[in-house]
């Protein structure tokens, strides 16, 4: 409700008999009514709305980064961990035993530079597939964007992409490795790791509050979707012929790109890439429109546990 401001009135008694008495008398402010009602039809993204609500979206990230690492013995040092040992299992069988090439960068660095990206994707793919759920007490009791959730959950993500950069930065230092003029096209590529990590989370957050079978489907999801992204293999040993078609997968032109810019590994920017852009951008919209058009029941498909 919006108040306007109340009106004081002052009256004067007992002129006549020499006897003043003054009252002063107010009325309350008045309140207009502001309705709140569910869209219709397709609808975009109102940028306004979410700006004011920009402070709440910092306070759902700095509560997602606070659940995640609460009561933990080494805290922040998990986003250093979990991509530090699945380099070393990689590098252990995919570059000693099977030889797998690496574009003539040493496979350590190889493969943790692709793991960098993809753990984060991979936080942000189970994450924001139950980030509605987690908050739908928030969702039931308090009017705010609720896409709001599903972008705390991706943007709180990068914080393991920060603090895993400072291991990143001393393998290159270890090897020898330093990165050429490529390395200014490196925040295109974290821009685009962003987009496709919101597109996705858009899309499973929503698929998730009516279908409950996606909460399953998610880690069978990341498996394969790992292995369909050059994250331990190059690009190369696909076939030129069919890279345009790889690159449906949004992530192969991450990875790639992060290999190209930081390293100097892999092709430039190429067919590959245009066709991960475009298909990130096409999920982050289509996200955003599937969302918005959803987002009118979740109250009551959380109310009733979904199907």
């Amino acid at each position: 409700r919006r108040a306007s401001p109340g009106r004081c009135e002052t009256s004067m008694k007992g002129v006549e008999t020499g006897t003043v008495s003054i009252t002063k008398a107010c009325a309350l402010p008045t309140t207009k009514p502001f309705r709140i009602q569910p869209t219709k039809g397709w609808r975009w993204l109102d940028l306004r709305e979410l700006w004011n609500y920009r402070e709440l979206l910092y306070f759902l990230i700095w509560r997602d980064i606070k659940i995640r690492y609460k009561q933990t013995a080494i805290g922040v040092g998990w986003a250093i961990l979990q991509p530090a040992a699945m380099m070393a299992v990689f590098a252990l069988f995919f570059g000693r035993l099977a030889k797998m090439p690496s574009d003539g960068v040493p496979y350590p660095l190889f493969a943790y530079t692709g793991l960098l990206a993809w753990h984060v994707f991979s936080r942000t793919l189970s994450e924001s597939t139950n980030s509605l759920f987690t908050d739908q007490r928030l969702i039931s009791r308090v009017y705010f964007p609720r896409i709001l959730i599903p972008i705390a959950a991706t943007l709180g993500a990068t914080l393991d992409f920060a603090i895993g950069s400072g291991l990143l930065l001393i393998l290159m230092l270890a090897w020898g490795v330093v990165p050429g003029v490529m390395v200014l096209w490196l925040p295109c590529f974290v821009l685009l790791l962003v987009v496709t990590a919101l597109g996705v989370g858009f899309w499973l957050s929503a698929l998730n509050v009516e279908y409950r079978d996606v909460t399953y489907m998610v880690p069978f999801l990341n498996q394969l979707w790992l292995f369909v992204t050059p994250v331990v293999y190059p690009s190369s040993l696909v076939p030129a012929a069919w890279r345009p078609l790889y690159g449906l997968n949004p992530m192969a032109g991450v990875v790639e790109g992060f290999r190209w810019s930081l390293l100097g590994a892999g092709q430039p920017p190429g067919p590959l890439l245009i066709v991960s852009a475009t298909m990130a951008c096409g999920l982050l919209v289509s996200g955003v429109i599937w969302f918005r058009r959803r987002e009118r029941t979740f109250v009551d498909a959380l109310g009733s546990g979904g199907r």
